[in-house]
């Protein structure tokens, strides 16, 4: 409690303002990335060590007790004394030249009196070796040289081992990978290519020459007869046929020098029909352009117009049919040509079809293969 005279002044009133009070501020909020803790006054610096107080580390210590007397070392171990020298050999020892002393220096004049200096002892005498004994040289031993033999060269190193590059195993989904929905993983399979490359080998080694060796094979050897009756034509007989026969006969036998053997002969019908057929066997390489040479070689002959090719349904065989005109009266000329024989024949009211099935008919009554 203070004296009533040092009591403190009431406040004032306040005045009116006409105003509300004012609330306090609300509290800032964190900007973005501060933290929630407050943070921490930096510490103050710390005194450097030149300004601090010299502290003594052994105030109040008893330092006394560190003068010790030496501690007591063991005695030595008697010294050991060396061996005794071994005695003089019994030869006989030269005397020792006499030791002359020096002469004393004159003295100088204004010198003092000379010192005299310690004569130095004796050098000592020791034994000394007897000569050596010298002993008759050995003969010389005369040897036949050796004959030295050249080194054999080493065999080379062997050749390091091939080392097989490891296989690396196929590389994985990463972990936690998920395959998309519907998706359905499949195994893939090595592929081999040595199975493909040994067929393909198989295939031109062996298949080629069997592709085109085959038609070769059966249709080369093969002989011609002409049959009596083809369906319905029938071999003429009269001496007008037979000497028409022997001329293309002759005609083929002068184109296909080659041939081994040829035919010719003429065939009717009741109707009127007239068919002329020649030909002969013998091995052809090239069928199709001999086909071809044919029809070119009677195109003259039958004023042929452009030739047709013909399927004949076999392989290996070649056919060609051309329209052409004989004594005012149309005419088809078609060949059929394989690697063993040879046909030709010249139609009369007949297509081109018609005449090309015909030839056919006729070849397989004609041409036999051999082999069949």
């Amino acid at each position: 409690m203070l004296p009533a005279d040092e009591q403190p002044a009431a406040p004032p009133a306040p005045r009116w303002s006409g105003s509300a009070p004012v609330p306090p501020p609300p509290p800032r909020k964190r900007a973005w990335g501060e933290s929630a803790e407050p943070t921490p006054v930096p510490p103050s610096p710390a005194e450097p060590p030149e300004h601090r107080t010299p502290v003594d580390p052994w105030a109040g210590a008893d330092t006394g007790g560190w003068d010790l007397p030496p501690a007591e070392l063991p005695p030595l171990p008697p010294t050991r004394s060396y061996p005794a020298a071994p005695p003089a050999r019994s030869h006989p020892v030269p005397p020792a030249p006499p030791v002359r002393s020096p002469a004393p220096p004159p003295p100088p004049r204004s010198a003092p009196p000379p010192v005299a200096y310690p004569v130095s002892p004796p050098p000592v005498a020791y034994p000394v070796s007897p000569p050596p004994v010298a002993y008759p040289a050995p003969p010389p031993v005369s040897r036949a040289p050796v004959p030295v033999r050249p080194t054999p060269a080493p065999p080379p190193p062997p050749p390091p081992p091939r080392q097989r590059r490891a296989k690396t195993a196929p590389a994985g989904p990463p972990p936690g990978f998920q395959a998309p929905k519907g998706y359905v993983p499949v195994a893939v399979r090595k592929r081999r290519r040595w199975p493909w490359v040994l067929l393909l080998t198989l295939l031109c080694c062996c298949g080629c020459p069997a592709y085109y060796g085959t038609p070769m094979v059966t249709q080369y050897p093969a002989s011609a007869a002409l049959p009596a009756e083809v369906a319905d034509l029938r071999l003429r007989d009269d001496s007008r046929s037979k000497e028409t026969a022997r001329q293309l006969e002759a005609e083929v036998r002068k184109a296909h020098w080659l041939a081994e053997d040829t035919f010719a002969g003429v065939y009717g019908t009741s109707g009127g029909k007239r068919v002329t057929v020649f030909g002969g066997t013998g091995f052809r390489f090239t069928p199709e352009s001999d086909a071809q040479d044919e029809i070119t070689r009677l195109t003259g002959q039958y004023s042929l117009g452009e030739a047709q090719e013909v399927d004949t349904g076999v392989r290996g065989r070649h056919g060609r049919c051309a329209v052409g005109r004989v004594d005012g009266d149309d005419v088809v000329v078609c060949t059929s040509v394989d690697h063993g024989s040879i046909a030709t024949a010249v139609f009369t009211r007949l297509s081109v079809d018609d005449s090309a099935a015909l030839l056919g008919t006729l070849r397989e009554q004609i041409v036999t293969p051999k082999q069949g």
